[in-house]
């Protein structure tokens, strides 16, 4: 392999991450995931931190003490990070693939994600 051959080699493989590092920041920016609660009463939107950015309350709520109410913020909540995290994964597993970095991202799963594979 020549010098020239080399660069234009490494040059192509640091074109491909550029690419890659686009469409995982792409897929990234503005993520959210929504979800509701079992039973209906509350819909979630979260960002891939679990930080809500919307809270919605169905009919069902107003049967709800407020605690059950708490309770079914936390679970869509929950169901919502949950997928948020499995996205954001995607998002990154062309980029960054199977290394220290993904080990360390799964190790930072919520523990369901985890149990699930994801």
């Amino acid at each position: 392999m020549t010098a020239t051959t080399w660069l234009e080699d490494y040059q192509r493989r640091l074109a491909e991450i550029g690419d890659r590092a686009q469409r995982a920041r792409a897929e990234l920016d503005g993520l959210t995931a929504t979800a509701s609660s079992a039973s209906g009463a509350v819909t979630v939107t979260v960002n891939p931190a679990g930080a809500l950015q919307q809270v919605s309350f169905g009919e069902r709520a107003d049967e709800l003490s407020r605690p059950k109410l708490a309770e079914a913020v936390l679970d869509a909540a929950r169901k919502a990070h949950l997928d948020a995290v499995r996205r954001s994964a995607e998002a990154l597993e062309p980029l960054i693939g199977e290394s220290e970095a993904s080990r360390y991202l799964a190790s930072h799963l919520p523990p369901q994600a985890r149990e699930d594979g994801g």
